[in-house]
């Protein structure tokens, strides 16, 4: 815990911020002194955001994305096509995917990619959950991890399972960066990846 604070509440608050992604001591600092300024509603708010965050949101038993109901609105939408499944690595980049407008099937989350050197297995991805989503209806499962050494590597594994079942598998095309994330990737060259998506 941080000791240069006659406040011991601030300090406990800095190393908590400090904790998140991205967040060094001069910036938990800076957040900590904002909160601590800010009107006691906006802060109350923003804790008990948190807390609704923590006790309300779940992952969707069809697809693992984030949902406050048992399934996702996604995966609830009659409009959406049942025959196309993309996968990708986060909740997140789901949101990124629909932005584009171009997708209109459904989603499987990985909630990971395979990694040895961070440990991360097979095992510890949704992979076996997606193969019990291929039933006869699936016709394609688009694979839409990020173009990195880790997204390549689980696509392939993915590949391997998926193709003796007899679906078709499809990776997006690069026109994404290799090495970047999908999070970033602007809405044109992900439509076009999209469109571009390649057999694997």
């Amino acid at each position: 815990m941080s000791q240069q604070f006659s406040s011991q509440a601030i300090a406990i608050l800095i190393d908590e911020l400090r904790r998140l992604p991205g967040i060094g001591k001069v910036t938990a600092q800076r957040l900590a002194f904002h909160i601590l300024k800010a009107p006691t509603e906006r802060a109350l708010g923003l804790s008990d955001a948190i807390r609704a965050v923590k006790e309300k949101v779940r992952y969707c038993t069809a697809c693992w994305n984030i949902t406050e109901s048992e399934v996702c609105d996604i995966c609830h939408d009659a409009k959406r096509d049942p025959s196309l499944i993309c996968v990708v690595e986060e909740p997140k980049d789901i949101v990124t995917m629909e932005r584009t407008g171009e997708f209109r099937g459904l989603y499987h989350v990985l909630h990971g990619a395979i990694s040895p050197l961070d440990r991360v297995s097979p095992d510890d991805i949704r992979a076996r959950e997606l193969v019990l989503r291929l039933h006869d209806t699936v016709r394609e499962v688009i694979i839409a991890t990020n173009p990195n050494i880790e997204g390549d590597a689980t696509a392939m594994y993915l590949a391997r399972l998926i193709k003796p079942i007899g679906v078709r598998v499809t990776r997006l095309a690069r026109g994404l960066p290799m090495g970047g994330d999908l999070e970033y990737a602007d809405d044109v060259t992900l439509a076009r990846a999209l469109e571009g998506r390649t057999e694997l």
